[in-house]
């Protein structure tokens, strides 16, 4: 995926998380003002974290030194240590799975281990005119998926002290 669909995938990503992280259950003023504030606190950490993996163009190999499951598992793991940055790992996740749903060539998931990059036959070229209806279809997969997990199995404002709790004991 391009720069600008990682940017609209960020926007988007944090205006919908905040919308699900609130959710409420009457629309009032103090709700709308509790959304917009969620919105607000999620898109530094989400757009951050949409484009720290493309920094690798400037230097390593690109969609292999910063796009690699390691590197995920380091921002996973920084608010556990941390305790800042909590969503970032939303951005950096989101941006691996644009780049291997949303484009042909795909990420080096494993990488430094294997050099093998992983994408699916479905995606277009970067400078393609769908790239930008790609994103916006992928996000809004993306949001429907963090929807089902926020209400269903965890939500996800408890994520980094579960995995204080795992990692830490």
């Amino acid at each position: 995926m391009n720069k600008e669909g990682h940017v609209i995938n960020a926007a988007l990503l944090s205006v919908g998380l905040g919308i699900v992280l609130v959710w409420p259950t009457a629309f009032t003023a103090s709700t709308a003002l509790e959304t917009v504030e969620m919105v607000a606190r999620l898109s530094v950490p989400v757009v951050l974290g949409a484009l720290f993996p493309d920094v690798d163009t400037a230097f390593g190999k690109h969609r292999k030194t910063l796009h690699n499951v390691f590197v995920l598992g380091v921002v996973a793991a920084y608010p556990v240590f941390f305790g800042n940055l909590q969503f970032v790992w939303i951005g950096v996740a989101t941006h691996y799975l644009l780049d291997v749903v949303g484009s042909r060539r795909g990420i080096a998931f494993f990488y430094p281990l294997t050099s093998q990059e992983w994408g699916l036959p479905t995606g277009v070229t970067t400078s393609s005119k769908y790239a930008n209806p790609v994103t916006v279809v992928v996000t809004v997969l993306e949001l429907v998926v963090l929807g089902v997990v926020n209400v269903y199995v965890m939500p996800l404002g408890d994520v980094s002290g579960a995995m204080s709790a795992m990692l830490l004991g």
